[in-house]
């Protein structure tokens, strides 16, 4: 798509719809002088230069990637009409929009029937999941894994209700006999799985978490907010197979309460577009509420009775509704791109582990691998710290081959369960981690790998050794190095490189 055809069409379709109802000048208070516009736009244009290439796979650092152009089509028409999916009367386009791509969100987790909403975040939808969490079950607490966004402390706190951190197993998933010891106290109504943690991309085993639930009359919330679109590829067989994806806790998701999904990672829409689904069309009840100026229209559904937020961008609706259909919720639609970025994270996965320099940490269970640099002799948690913290910066500072990476700090007792061989002589150590969101990435892992390998070699001392390149994929560039990215900010400068909130 060329959106240098299709803006202009964007803006024609809010003018042509405007001229129905006659003339109408802009006030004089509204209108600026083309020239100083001009200047004030060089200034912006400059101010966005000062930003990391997250749309290029030498980016492999956090869960953002530009989105679809048939999104930001959508979006910027829409915007032009600026409608406001509270209730129908906002923008009754954008609100049949919405109601129909939750439908196709409920569809994609097979959930029989629902009543949901999107939202501006996967925080905020959170939120009203643990909110009905709370009035569904009034004085009990809320069960997460300690390896869950931090998401839910954070709206447990906000909403005065218990949370209960629950222990991980060896692989980031949370733990199901230290689960069962906390059910048998009582003391928990709700239970919140994880599918796709944002640190490591672990996924919760459901299908075991929900019948053990159940036993004990808890409701079951899906944290699906990173990975919820990989049930794309759960629900073919073969490629699921062909992609070690674990069909089981995808398929569970259809018999738990509520869903959590971000339509704006792996949806291929602009922030914020998250979205929340509960499986009881009766829970709207407890969002009831008047607004004597607001819900006049006649409608089936005003989407701002059952949410806590207010205004929301229509726009969101349109762009996702049209992403949507180009790019349908299927195996070899939407989850085609998903199929990329899993191969691409374990076909780099076996060259970590076929690596002198990098150590995988984990294996990853959806697109995002975690590694550390290899230390000689007796490693310690303190030096493989130093070593990522080298990677990450040296990456990020070279203008002429860059790579971008982030860390994510893992406390002494997981790191060394999983690699009892490094000694414990700090609390904690950073490893690098790579989301490999974008699918272009597949075309780039061996590019990737070998510069980080180096960076490794650089940071830890050793010799390097010589690592081959793959064969390019067709859609891979011909060269992995640019000349110069002198747009992207300096180490100094940058932000954080730590894990982002939603």
């Amino acid at each position: 798509m060329d959106l240098r055809y299709w803006l202009p069409k964007a803006a024609e379709v809010a003018e042509r719809w405007g001229e129905r109802f006659g003339p109408l000048e802009p006030h004089p208070s509204h209108l600026v002088d083309e020239a100083a516009f001009a200047a004030a736009f060089e200034r912006f244009a400059e101010r966005l230069e000062h930003n990391y290439p997250f749309f290029h796979p030498r980016y492999a650092g956090q869960m953002v990637k530009p989105p679809h152009p048939a999104a930001v089509v959508g979006y910027l028409t829409a915007m032009r009409f600026n409608p406001n999916n509270h209730a129908y009367e906002g923008g009754p386009a954008t609100n049949d929009m919405e109601r129909e791509c939750v439908a196709q969100l409920a569809a994609m987790f097979g959930l029989p029937a629902h009543v949901g909403h999107l939202t501006s975040s996967g925080t905020i939808a959170n939120l009203e999941a643990l909110y009905v969490a709370r009035q569904s079950h009034p004085g009990l607490g809320v069960a997460y894994s300690r390896e869950a966004h931090y998401t839910h402390s954070r709206m447990c706190h906000v909403l005065g209700v218990q949370g209960h951190a629950v222990a991980a197993d060896a692989e980031g998933r949370m733990d199901t006999g230290a689960l069962e010891e906390l059910l048998r106290t009582g003391r928990v109504g709700t239970v919140v799985v994880t599918c796709g943690t944002t640190g490591a991309g672990a996924v919760d085993p459901v299908h075991e978490i929900l019948p053990l639930a159940r036993r004990y009359g808890a409701r079951v919330h899906v944290d699906a907010a990173y990975g919820g679109f990989f049930a794309l590829l759960a629900s073919d067989d073969a490629l699921a197979a062909s992609l070690d994806v674990d069909t089981a806790p995808w398929r569970a998701i259809a018999g738990c309460d509520s869903v959590t999904v971000d339509p704006h990672k792996h949806g291929l829409q602009p922030y914020g577009c998250g979205a929340v689904l509960f499986a009881d069309p009766d829970i709207g009840r407890h969002f009831a509420h008047d607004s004597p100026y607001t819900y006049f229209t006649d409608a089936e559904l005003h989407l701002g009775e059952i949410s806590l937020e207010c205004s929301r961008a229509g726009a969101s609706a349109a762009a996702l509704w049209l992403t949507l259909q180009l790019l349908p919720l299927t195996a070899r639609g939407l989850g085609a791109g998903l199929a990329a970025s899993r191969r691409a994270a374990l076909a780099w996965a076996r060259r970590i582990e076929d690596s002198a320099e990098l150590t995988l940490y984990q294996r990853p269970q959806l697109d995002i691998v975690t590694y550390f640099p290899t230390v000689a002799g007796a490693p310690a948690l303190s030096a493989v710290d130093a070593a990522s913290e080298r990677v990450l910066r040296q990456g990020m500072a070279d203008e002429h081959d860059p790579v971008y990476l982030s860390v994510l700090r893992v406390d002494a007792a997981d790191f060394t369960r999983r690699h009892p061989g490094v000694r414990a002589d700090a609390d904690g150590a950073r490893v690098l981690r790579s989301v490999l969101i974008k699918p272009e990435a597949e075309g780039w892992v061996a590019p990737l790998h070998a510069r980080v390998a180096a960076l490794a070699a650089s940071a830890t001392g050793s010799p390097a050794s010589t690592v081959p390149s793959a064969p390019s994929a067709p859609s891979a560039p011909s060269a992995p190095c640019v000349p110069s990215t002198p747009s992207a900010p300096s180490p100094s400068s940058a932000p954080s490189f730590e894990e982002s909130a939603r």
